[in-house]
C-alpha cells in the first residue's frame, strides 16, 4: 500500500513529523478519504477524523459482520438524528420561533438548546469562555453542525447520570499516556497507539458507555417557565424525560438498556479498522441509533442539497428509515383484539389490548408526538358501520377539533379517538406549544413501560396526568400497576343492525402532529418559512405501528348468552347453600337474590360485589333467583338449594 507497517510505528516516534505528514500515512494504510477542512481543537475531533478508520473499508476487511454486510460506525451514523441534530429543520424553526415569542430570551435559548443540538460546539465556547454559543455561532462551526458526534458521546465521563437538561459531563482533564485526550469505549484493553498517533486520543474501557445513564443528560429535559408576557414565574417544566421513564421500569433490572434498542448488538465478532493483526470485537453496537423521527429523516433527505447535505448518499438515509421502522414497526407495541367481540344491548363490543414494548413511555420525547388508535368496523355489504380515528389529507385527526382529546377508557362515538400525547399548558391553564410557556401538564397518557409506577422516586418528572391516572385498566391490573398496558373498550351503537362484520384496528404514530405547528406557524422567520415550505411538501402519512383485525364475525349473540360466558356461578344446584360467583372481565354493578314469589332477600352493590368471595344462599331449601346486574347487561340465573 505504499508504506509499511514498520514506517507507520516509526511515524509514531518520530517528533519532526509533521500532522499533515501523519495524515497521509493514516491515508495510505488505511485509505485514501475524501476530508472536509479537519476542524479539532483542544477539546474535540470532528467525525470526519473518526472515518479514516472507522468508516467504509473497501476491503471488507474491517467493519464488516459474519454475512458480509458492512456495519461501519460512521455511514450509519452520519444519516442518524444524532448527526442531525444541529441541522435538523424542525429543530430549527422552533428555536427561532421560541425567540420570536419571547425576544429578550433568545439568546438564553438558543445557548440552552445548543447544549444538546451542537453539543462540541457549544461546550467548545463555554470550555474558552465564549459563551453564549447562539445558532449565528452554531452555522459557521464545523464542530458545531457535526452534531452529536463520535467525540460528543465518547468524550462523557463516568459521572453522567447526575447532571440533566443538556448539563454534559465532558471529560476535559484526563489526558491519558503523553498527554492524549482520553475517549471512552466498550471494550476492555483496547489499542491505544493507532488513536493516539492519528487523532490524539487515547481509548479507555469503561461500562458506562454501555449503561442507560449515557443518554440522560440530553434526554431529561427541564425548562424554565414565563408567564404569557415573557417574565419568568421561577418555575420549571419536565418537557421530556425519557431517562426517567425507562429508570421506571422493568428494563434497567433485566439489564436491557438504552443502546441495546436503539443501537442494537451484534454477537458476530467485527474488526473495528483494517490494520494488520487486528481481531473482532464483540459485541458490536451498530450505530444507526433508530428512534421514533424516520419523518424528519426523509424531509432533509428531500431537501439536502438546500441543507447543504449533497455528500450524503440517499441509500444512506433510506438504511436509516428501515432501521427506524423495523423498530417502530417490530419493537414497540402489540395490538390485540381480546377474546371475541359481542353483540349485547344493540351495541357492539370490542376490547383492545395495547402492549407497550418500549422502555419507556409510547411515544416519549418531544411533546410534538403522539400516536393514535384508529378503528372501523365494516358490514358484510361493505357499508361502514363504525369509523374512529380516521385522517385528514393534511394528517390531522378526524373530529380532533378542540384543544385536545381526553383520555378515554370507552369509546362509543365516532367523534372520540383514543391518541396517547402529552399536551402542556401555560400559566393560565391554556394549552400551549411554545415551550418557554408550558407551566403544567394537562394530558399525558402515554402508555408507560412495563414495570411502571407511581411510588418510584422519579413519578415526579413523568407523572400519568388527566383521566388516565382514574383508569383501572391503564397500566393496572386490579390495584397491581406496571402492566404497560392501556385496555381500551368500543361500545358502537348497532343501531339495529344484525349480521357480519369485519372489525379493522390500527394504532399510528406522527412525529408532528399538525396541530403542533400551528402556533409556530403563526410566525415568519427564515427557518420557520423554510421549514414550513419542506413540511408542506413533506410525506405527513403517519407510520403504521400496530394492527389487528378480525374477519366476518356474526353477530348473533344474546346478551344472556355472552354474560353467561364470562360469570360463572356454581355449583348449582347445592347442598349448603355456598356459592362462587367468577368474574372473567366483566364489571359486576350490583347483585340481588329473590325467592320464587319475588321477594328480595338481599342486595350487593359497590365495594360490597369487590369483596363478595361466596355468596350465602337462605337457610331455607328452594329455588333463588339471582339477578346480576352489569355494564353490559343484567344476567340472570336460577340456583337450587336442596
Amino acid at each position: 500500500m505504499g508504506v509499511s507497517f514498520m514506517a507507520t510505528m516509526n511515524a509514531k516516534v518520530n517528533p519532526l513529523l509533521s500532522k499533515e505528514e501523519i495524515y497521509k500515512v493514516h491515508d495510505s494504510l488505511f485509505r485514501t478519504y475524501n476530508r472536509v477542512p479537519l476542524p479539532f481543537n483542544e477539546f474535540f475531533h470532528h467525525s470526519v477524523q473518526c472515518a479514516g478508520c472507522h468508516g467504509y473499508d473497501s476491503t471488507g476487511f474491517a467493519s464488516t459482520d459474519g454475512a458480509g454486510n458492512d456495519v461501519n460506525l460512521v455511514d450509519d451514523w452520519k444519516t442518524s438524528m444524532m448527526a442531525l441534530s444541529a441541522i435538523d429543520p424542525l429543530w430549527r424553526a422552533k428555536v427561532s420561533h421560541e425567540g420570536q415569542v419571547n425576544p429578550g430570551h433568545a439568546t438564553a435559548l438558543e445557548n440552552t438548546c445548543t447544549k444538546c443540538h451542537a453539543p462540541m460546539g457549544h461546550y467548545t465556547a463555554r470550555f474558552k469562555g465564549l459563551a453564549p454559543y447562539t445558532i449565528a455561532n452554531l452555522v459557521t462551526d464545523s464542530l458545531g453542525l457535526d452534531g452529536v458526534s463520535c467525540s460528543g458521546c465518547h468524550m462523557i465521563d463516568s459521572t453522567v447520570g447526575l447532571t440533566f437538561s443538556g448539563e454534559i459531563p465532558f471529560d476535559t482533564i484526563h489526558r491519558g499516556t503523553n498527554g492524549y485526550r482520553t475517549e471512552y469505549g466498550p471494550f476492555q484493553n483496547p489499542v491505544a497507539a493507532n488513536m493516539q498517533l492519528y487523532v490524539g486520543i487515547t481509548p479507555t474501557f469503561s461500562t458506562h458507555v454501555s449503561e442507560g445513564r449515557m443518554c440522560s443528560s440530553c434526554h431529561t429535559l427541564v425548562t424554565n417557565t414565563a408567564d404569557l408576557s415573557g417574565n419568568l414565574t421561577g418555575g420549571t417544566f419536565v418537557e421530556q424525560a425519557t431517562y426517567h421513564e425507562w429508570l421506571n421500569s422493568s428494563y434497567p433490572s433485566m439489564d436491557i438498556t438504552c443502546q441495546k434498542c436503539h443501537m442494537p448488538q451484534l454477537e458476530d465478532p467485527i474488526v473495528l479498522y483494517n490494520e494488520l493483526g487486528m481481531i473482532g470485537r464483540a459485541p458490536f453496537n451498530l450505530h444507526f441509533f433508530q428512534g421514533a423521527n424516520a419523518f424528519m429523516v426523509d424531509l432533509i433527505k428531500r431537501n439536502k442539497q438546500k441543507l447543504g447535505l449533497n455528500h450524503l448518499a440517499d441509500i444512506h438515509f433510506e438504511n436509516t428509515i428501515a432501521a427506524i421502522e423495523d423498530m417502530m414497526t417490530n419493537s414497540t407495541l402489540d395490538l390485540d383484539i381480546i377474546g371475541t367481540p359481542y353483540a349485547a344491548q344493540d351495541s357492539l363490543y370490542i376490547d383492545l389490548s395495547l402492549l407497550n414494548k418500549a422502555g419507556h413511555k409510547f411515544p416519549s420525547g418531544y411533546p410534538s408526538r403522539r400516536a393514535f388508535v384508529q378503528m372501523i368496523v365494516i358490514k358484510s355489504n361493505g357499508d361502514t358501520l363504525f369509523r374512529s380515528g380516521l385522517m385528514q389529507p393534511n394528517g390531522e385527526i378526524m373530529h380532533n377539533t378542540g384543544p385536545y382529546q381526553n383520555h378515554y377508557s370507552m369509546i362509543n362515538q365516532e367523534t372520540q379517538t383514543q391518541i396517547y400525547e402529552m399536551i402542556m399548558g401555560d400559566v393560565m391553564g391554556d394549552r400551549t406549544t411554545v415551550l418557554e410557556r408550558a407551566a403544567l401538564h394537562l394530558k399525558d397518557n402515554r402508555i408507560p413501560p412495563l414495570g411502571f409506577t407511581t411510588t418510584h422516586s422519579a413519578y415526579d418528572t413523568i407523572q400519568i396526568v388527566g383521566n388516565a391516572s382514574s383508569d383501572t385498566n391503564f397500566n393496572r391490573n386490579g390495584a397491581t400497576e406496571g402492566t404497560g398496558k392501556d385496555i381500551l373498550h368500543y361500545h358502537i351503537p348497532l343501531n339495529g343492525f344484525m349480521g357480519e362484520v369485519s372489525i379493522y384496528t390500527k394504532v399510528y404514530y406522527q412525529t408532528v402532529n399538525p396541530g403542533w405547528l400551528n402556533e409556530m406557524f403563526a410566525y415568519n422567520t427564515p427557518a420557520i418559512d423554510s421549514f414550513r415550505n419542506w413540511y408542506n411538501q413533506s410525506d405527513q402519512t403517519p407510520l403504521l405501528v400496530a394492527r389487528d383485525s378480525l374477519l366476518q364475525l356474526a353477530l348473533n349473540v344474546s346478551v344472556q348468552d355472552n354474560l353467561s360466558n364470562h360469570i360463572q356461578v356454581y355449583p348449582n344446584p347445592i347442598s349448603d347453600g355456598i356459592i362462587r360467583i367468577e368474574n372473567q372481565g366483566i364489571v359486576i354493578q350490583s347483585l340481588s337474590i329473590y325467592d320464587l314469589t319475588g321477594r328480595l332477600i338481599g342486595t350487593y352493590s359497590g365495594q360490597e360485589i369487590k369483596a363478595l368471595n361466596n355468596l350465602q344462599l337462605p337457610s331455607s331449601s328452594g329455588t333463588y333467583i339471582l339477578k346480576i346486574n352489569t355494564e353490559e347487561g343484567q344476567l340472570t340465573k336460577k340456583v337450587i338449594r336442596y
